[in-house]
């Protein structure tokens, strides 16, 4: 049996839009509900949130059965550690921090099999293949890898051309927060130079015929993006939405008690 169709990398290779959410928490139960919400993707966030490839294994495992599609942030743009996530059964990457072409073509060799790639075959005795069972997995998994790499600094901002035009490379995805605090705007994504410098990277990769993605948490600026051009649009974490959700329960409660 063949790898599974990436249904991710085939709506974003048609320009449709995905929405998705953050996963922040590491917990299985909370990633079930995101998952079965209907969000097109959600992202195990192994750069910012408490993972290790057995949590990360165990997300994988919470989305199964369900149509939304899973992405894994790795920690970092290394080889061992996109080989680890994929034989555990992502076949959906983001890169963070990716400043160069160089480094997009690494990444792109990481996530493919010989003589494409660099990637170790090792899936035959992973999560991947069923643990074997798929013996066809390696036959066609490298054309089901979708990669995004995230452009996040005046760097890699100066270089989206060249990064959006790698071969291999499905979407570049655009980190507001990093790069406003590269831009000297930290913890302020809507100043207007970072907003200009952001819907002018969106511009360059979709001239390079390539998905364009952003992480917002106004549901104000959704539309913007839309127009922008945006199609891998992340609309909150289900962190966030908890500790919202919590504070506004208490919030309304109070209010009703007290009049």
């Amino acid at each position: 049996m063949p790898a599974s169709p990436n249904t991710l990398k085939k709506k974003l290779a048609a320009g449709e839009m995905q929405i998705g959410l953050w996963l922040n928490l590491g917990d299985v139960s909370a990633t079930e509900i995101a998952a079965a919400a209907g969000y097109d993707w959600c992202l195990i966030d192994g750069e910012h949130a408490p993972y290790d490839p057995v949590t990360i294994q165990n997300q994988l495992r919470a989305m199964t059965g369900y149509d939304s599609s899973p992405v894994v942030r790795v920690p970092i743009g290394e080889d061992w550690v996109i080989k680890q996530v994929l034989d555990l059964g992502a076949q959906s990457v983001l890169v963070p921090m990716v400043d160069t072409a160089e480094h997009a073509q690494q990444m792109v060799a990481a996530t493919r099999y010989a003589p494409e790639g660099r990637r170790g075959m090792g899936a035959a005795v992973a999560r991947a293949s069923g643990w074997g069972r798929n013996a066809d997995y390696g036959t066609n998994i490298n054309d089901e890898i979708c990669l995004i790499v995230q452009a996040e600094t005046r760097v890699a901002m100066q270089n989206l051309d060249e990064i959006a035009a790698v071969d291999g490379v499905d979407c570049v995805f655009i980190g507001p927060a990093d790069l406003s605090a590269d831009m000297g705007h930290r913890g302020n994504p809507g100043h207007p130079e970072v907003k200009k410098a952001i819907a002018g990277g969106v511009a360059k990769i979709r001239a390079a015929g390539k998905a364009a993605g952003i992480l917002h948490y106004d549901s104000t600026n959704f539309s913007y993006y839309r127009d922008l051009g945006v199609t891998f649009l992340g609309v909150g974490s289900e962190a966030s939405l908890l500790r919202a959700a919590v504070h506004q329960t208490l919030s309304d409660a109070r209010q009703a008690v007290t009049g």
